[in-house]
């Protein structure tokens, strides 16, 4: 799509250049999360922070290349003109005065500061990840002015690296518990989303945040995003990696009665080595379990690889760990892991649990939630089976699932100057339940401890102090990162 930076933006944008006071010539703001009470986590093991992530994304691909290529380098009159017929034809006629746009062009570049904490940070809720403020006292009208799109790019990817980040403490748990190597869980939640997102770019920086804690993805475009705005060199370092899979069509073209042909032909002539993961539920998932993979059970332990069984319907924590309320004995009752277990067979991690051969697996990828995930390893572990023996797809069931309120993400100015004077600025709705009063003046963030601690009413010199480093300034990027130092800074709070 292309993109007009001039019109990505809330109509009411438009004119607060001339409702600020006369004489103002600052504006200071702040991206924070000011609150998890609709966070989808497992409240008993998160800790009221939030994974920081996407903010490169969004100067490179927003700030940069789209002010540069679709305002700064074509001709004035044409932006300015295109600008002032969008207003008119909805604003009225003339509403908008567009002499602020001339100048801007004119100027020939963003005249903002942003500063932000690094990406990858654990960032407790109510403490800003990034201020933004004008650096040429005429366009101080352009600090708010981008407050829409900067949480439009901003929430979603945070969210979901939250989210990711909340999957790999919870695989991480209960691998220690049952003896799974944790080396396995960077695979053990893999990202189905796509499908079911808004779009390619909220697909692309939805799944690159996925990646800062795990490497397994049907995202192709997530690991493209991570390499063109990341550094990420896929030659080097695992980025991104999946596995041969079937779908339904698959399946249903072999037709119902040619099913187990299908699957002979899939592991034995087309993947005889390696992982392939077939789905098993086009028809009769119990039948499958019961009466072809006994058959198959040969091919499959003579073969050189892992056959991965994916069931995609029903209620995944009764599918995979039984339900107990089926009839006792029955497939149902035992589940899914239970039945390949009595098939294949396996051995004991060093904590004790089952492990199914490693010529077998089975992965789940319909409508998981961490609530769900955390049910089905509880399950399996009460049965003594280890969490390595099932693999989550992640879709977007979790991850589109999701909205700006999660985390309460929002900007609010907190200061400004006005005739020469600095005014400390802030929100608190008597209305409201005190989440959305806002931090008043400038803002300074510092370590303490295992934390961050927010300061709010400090000097200009204060404010320059902290942990709110410049990235960006007058149109350039001052301060990068590579996705490989994000993973590290995540993996370092897992320790």
């Amino acid at each position: 799509m292309y993109i007009n930076p001039l019109t990505a933006i809330d109509f009411y944008k438009t004119d607060h250049r001339r409702q600020y006071p006369d004489g103002t010539t600052e504006v200071y703001s702040n991206f924070t999360a000011r609150s998890s009470r609709l966070g989808k986590v497992i409240k008993d093991t998160f800790d009221n922070k939030v994974v920081f992530f996407g903010l490169q994304y969004f100067i490179k691909h927003f700030l940069i290349d789209s002010w540069n290529e679709n305002f700064f380098k074509k001709p004035r009159e044409e932006v300015v003109s295109k600008y002032k017929r969008r207003m008119d034809t909805s604003l009225g006629e003339g509403t908008i005065d567009v002499k602020h746009i001339e100048s801007l062009h004119d100027l020939g570049y963003l005249p903002l500061k942003i500063k932000a904490l690094a990406e990858g940070t654990k960032v407790p809720i109510g403490v800003p990840v990034l201020t933004v403020v004008n650096t040429n006292p005429e366009f101080f009208w352009l600090t708010n002015y981008i407050e829409t799109i900067i949480s439009s790019y901003l929430w979603k990817p945070t969210t979901s690296a939250t989210t990711a980040f909340e999957y790999k403490k919870l695989l991480i748990i209960y691998a220690t518990i049952t003896g799974t190597p944790v080396d396995f869980v960077q695979f053990q939640a893999h990202d189905f989303s796509f499908r079911g997102m808004s779009g390619l770019q909220d697909a692309a920086i939805s799944g690159a945040a996925h990646l800062t804690s795990f490497v397994g993805t049907d995202t192709v475009s997530a690991i493209d995003l991570a390499e063109d705005y990341y550094y990420a060199n896929t030659e080097l370092e695992t980025i991104g990696c999946s596995v041969p899979a079937t779908e339904h069509s698959v399946m249903c073209m072999g037709m119902k009665d040619g099913e187990i042909e299908t699957f002979k032909r899939l592991i034995n002539q087309l993947y005889p080595k390696g992982i392939v993961s077939i789905v098993s539920d086009t028809w009769d998932f119990w039948k499958v379990i019961t009466e072809y993979l006994p058959i198959l059970k040969d091919d499959i332990l003579s073969r050189d690889g892992k056959v991965v069984i994916r069931p995609d319907s029903g209620d995944p924590v009764k599918i995979i760990s039984g339900d107990p309320d089926a009839p006792y004995g029955t497939p149902e009752n035992k589940g899914a892991i239970e039945c390949l277990w009595e098939i294949f067979g396996g051995t004991k991690t060093n904590k004790g649990y089952k492990m199914l051969d490693n010529h077998i697996g089975l992965i789940y990828g319909d409508s998981i939630t961490l609530e769900r995930a955390k049910d089905i390893l509880e399950r399996l572990e009460e049965k003594g089976f280890a969490s390595g023996n099932v693999v989550f797809g992640v879709g977007s069931y979790t991850y589109q699932f999701a909205t700006r309120d999660n985390f309460g993400f929002a900007m609010k100015a907190t200061s400004g100057v006005v005739n020469g004077e600095r005014r400390d600025i802030f929100k608190d709705p008597k209305t409201d339940s005190g989440i959305k009063k806002s931090a008043k003046g400038l803002l300074r963030v510092e370590a303490e401890g295992n934390s961050l601690v927010l300061y709010d009413q400090q000097s200009e010199e204060e404010e320059s102090l902290g942990l709110l480093d410049v990235v960006f300034l007058d149109g350039k990027l001052q301060k990068t990162v590579s996705f490989l130092e994000i993973r590290k800074r995540i993996d370092s709070e897992l320790q």
